[in-house]
């Protein structure tokens, strides 16, 4: 299957609540993603063939750049999810893998692991949000960007080993604040203002310098690696249908982008190895 066409079904059993019949599952344990977002937080559910088996979404604030902001919040949020999703599927998930922006500090990295655990989970791996987009997209070579609410996320992979990572603070948080700079109005109403499909070219024109300074640091770092002439981006925050031909004028690369970016990351946290006890 496809990249495009998993990400197609993976965002119809989330959009839908739906979940994949169980005679579809392949042989093993169901294997859980969790991406706690600045903007939103997402659990992803795979078979043990990495096929997409339900997901769930849910707008929130409790991580910020990737720090835990409100720990309690973030564990009932996650509890209450995975029961959700539990009660979709009709049996208990065990099992589940986190991921962070690269570079966040390491206390960090452990409030998001405590966030899972403590949502019943037994914690399997957390690693770089952008490595675990390429995962799903099949990347051992190249750049990939992972542009989320509150981060800008660069890892650049080479024999699918990751050889340098980079986050800066932009995401989609700065295109609400300019947003609701530029019309004056509260974050709020801005944050719905950017989310309306039907005002997406007027608010692309005017979010349009955050998206140039995301390029400008995505250029910057990669001026290490010239032999990079393709960039990979995911991330809710380059779902504009313009956001590409921005993208690749402000770096200088092609750029691609696979359909549903939002949810390229949380089902690539999923896909992480199974262990020997294959769960």
């Amino acid at each position: 299957m496809s990249t495009d066409k998993t990400l197609l079904e993976f965002a119809g059993l989330v959009r839908f609540r739906s979940v994949l019949p169980s005679d579809e599952w392949a042989p093993g344990a169901l294997k859980v993603g969790v991406d706690l977002g600045t903007a939103n937080l997402v659990l992803a559910v795979v078979d043990s063939a990495n096929r997409p088996v339900a997901g769930i979404t849910h707008r929130s604030s409790v991580v910020r750049d990737g720090i835990v902001v409100d720990y309690i919040g973030a564990v009932q949020a996650v509890r209450a999810m995975k029961a959700e999703l539990e009660q979709r599927i009709g049996q208990p998930l065990t099992r589940a893998a986190a991921a962070i922006p690269p570079g966040i500090h390491p206390g960090s990295t452990k409030a998001i692991g405590n966030v899972v655990e403590a949502a019943d989970f037994e914690l399997a791996e957390i690693i770089d949000e952008p490595v675990a987009a390429a995962r799903l997209l099949d990347i051992t070579d190249g750049a990939v960007v992972d542009i989320g609410g509150g981060t800008t996320g660069i890892s650049v992979l080479k024999n699918g080993e990751v050889i340098a990572s980079f986050d800066e603070a932009t995401g989609g948080t700065h295109m609400t604040l300019v947003l609701a700079g530029a019309h004056r109005i509260s974050f709020a109403e801005a944050e719905s203002e950017k989310l309306n499909t039907d005002n997406e070219r007027d608010v692309f024109a005017i979010v349009r310098p955050v998206v140039d300074k995301m390029g400008t640091i995505v250029s910057k770092f990669l001026e290490d690696y010239p032999e990079i002439d393709v960039i990979h981006v995911v991330g809710g925050a380059c779902i504009f249908s313009e956001f590409d031909k921005a993208f690749a004028n402000q770096t200088g690369r092609r750029i691609v982008k696979p359909v549903e970016p939002l949810l390229a990351t949380p089902l690539g946290i999923a896909m992480y190895p199974q262990s020997e006890r294959g769960a």
